[in-house]
């Protein structure tokens, strides 16, 4: 089934954009730029190919969300072309040992996710898998939040995360779920095999038909002072974690 795509996102910031510029610029539907303008990006706007509209600034307040500065630079974006289809995903993914890829159950904080998928890039995650329902939806925040690695590292939508998770494993991917009350404690993973890192909402957890297709539930031993990491921190944890026992 395919992933069914929202029609509009607006990313700004002249970061962000030059991110997508480098790394998603077929993605890119319109881009405006306030006049003079940074050069750097027109420059690197007609290198891909990417005509440049003057930014008005009377409609950028419709583009944006909230009162962030856009720095002069916003580009409409086809958020749906940012995200691969889970099917294709699994049919071409080929496992490989000590491997990662993230997997998102139902996280709803937009920078949660953004987080998440900044530290996916950052240790080297080949994929990260994000449901189409009750799940943040990539938006600008997420982009923002992500210091646009969000265009670095593959994102996945999944419509049918039962399914997807099944059919990995099935391929010979470890299944681990991050919880705090998790059976083995994360330095004890060795993370030899290609590995699935779910991550859980952040009222709930992982969801429970993720958590019963779960090889182990990871747990990150921290001060009983502390009550919890947020799932994003959690995530940067587990992640590093699995980048070590890789470089050993």
């Amino acid at each position: 089934m395919a992933v069914k795509k929202p029609t509009k996102l607006y990313i700004y910031g002249k970061h962000a954009v030059a991110e997508a510029l480098r790394h998603a610029p077929g993605a890119i539907r319109a881009l405006y730029l306030e006049e003079p303008g940074d050069k750097a990006l027109r420059d690197l706007a007609r290198a891909k190919g990417i005509a440049v509209e003057p930014l008005d600034l009377r409609r950028v307040t419709s583009m944006i969300e909230g009162s962030v500065a856009h720095q002069g630079a916003v580009a409409l974006m086809g958020a749906g072309e940012l995200l691969q289809d889970a099917e294709r995903f699994v049919e071409s993914f080929n496992p490989q040992p000590g491997g990662i890829i993230v997997f998102l159950s139902e996280v709803q904080d937009p920078h949660n996710v953004g987080a998440i998928i900044r530290s996916a890039a950052a240790f080297g995650a080949a994929a990260v898998l994000l449901p189409t329902h009750k799940q943040s939806p990539i938006t600008a925040s997420v982009i923002r939040a992500s210091a646009g690695m969000a265009f670095q590292v593959p994102l996945v939508g999944v419509v049918n995360p039962q399914q997807t998770i099944a059919a990995l494993k099935k391929k010979g991917v470890r299944v681990l779920g991050l919880a705090a009350d998790g059976a083995l404690p994360l330095e004890q993973e060795h993370f030899a095999a290609c590995s699935m890192l779910i991550v859980g909402n952040e009222a709930e957890g992982v969801a429970p038909y993720a958590r019963a297709l779960c090889d182990e539930m990871l747990s990150i031993d921290i001060e009983p002072k502390a009550e919890s990491l947020n799932v994003a921190a959690s995530a940067a944890v587990a992640l590093y974690a699995a980048r070590l026992r890789r470089s050993v």
